[in-house]
């Protein structure tokens, strides 16, 4: 794996005391930054999740009604979250597999980081990854469009949206930064050494019970994903790390 740049290893915190990871599906947070997650909430950053959509088109056995489907990821996502030490989850419900980056979306997460008032919001890339096409779910890729688009400028703006200010009470308020996870054709700038907190991510990982059967197997390609990031990025053998493209929106 070639080196992906300049990277700042982060040991520091900068202040941070709160932080909300916007994704497209219940797994999307745990399998793209659930590590750093746990290693954020031990240091006592209050961390939230956003789910944007029902999660009813994941899985692998068929005879499980779709309708059933969208409680059953709800349940796995929140023990999911409780093993790295998050208990704030709210879901959208929007249908999966059929999101656009609508104004509808982009309100919706607009509204939730006006609710939440994080300083860093943490994002799936919306740029296609043609080297790895399974990272650029449709989904995924909308999701990321519409939160960077309700970081700039719907959330800080006032005037958009106007029923969120004039019905919601809810005041804009401006995010300092985005970490994109699985950044596509971007260059990440900031990795985050995991080592002590990958088997957290792990765990989480296990929760989603509805949508994996070979455990040994999806362990031991995000080991090997993890292991090579840190690799890459010149923290030695034996480290794990999860990496980010930061975009400075303060």
């Amino acid at each position: 794996m070639a080196p992906l740049g300049t990277i700042a290893v982060v040991s520091e915190l900068d202040g941070l005391e709160r932080a909300l990871v916007v994704v497209a599906h219940p797994d999307d947070c745990d399998f793209g930054c659930a590590a750093t997650t746990a290693l954020w909430t031990g240091m006592g950053v209050d961390v939230s999740y956003c789910i944007v959509t029902n999660g009813d088109a994941g899985g692998y056995d068929r005879s499980i009604p779709r309708a059933r489907m969208s409680g059953i990821r709800q349940e796995e996502q929140r023990a999911a979250a409780a093993e790295v030490g998050v208990s704030d989850v709210t879901f959208l419900g929007y249908p999966d597999g059929r999101l656009a980056p609508n104004i509808d979306l982009r309100r919706d997460i607009a509204r939730v980081i006006r609710q939440r008032r994080p300083q860093r919001v943490l994002a799936q890339s919306p740029v296609r990854n043609f080297s790895r096409i399974f990272a650029s779910h449709p989904d995924h890729l909308a999701t990321g469009e519409a939160t960077l688009d309700a970081v700039y400028p719907d959330a800080r703006n006032p005037f958009a949206h106007p029923e969120l200010l004039e019905q919601e009470g809810l005041e804009p308020h401006t995010v300092n930064e985005v970490w994109i996870m699985g950044g596509g054709s971007m260059t990440p700038d900031e990795v985050v050494d995991v080592t002590e907190t990958a088997d957290r991510k792990l765990a989480a990982l296990r929760h989603h019970r509805s949508q994996y059967q070979d455990w040994s197997q999806l362990e031991d390609r995000v080991r090997s994903w993890l292991k090579a990031t840190a690799e890459a990025n010149g923290l030695g053998e034996g480290h794990m790390a999860e990496a980010f493209q930061v975009v400075q929106t303060g």
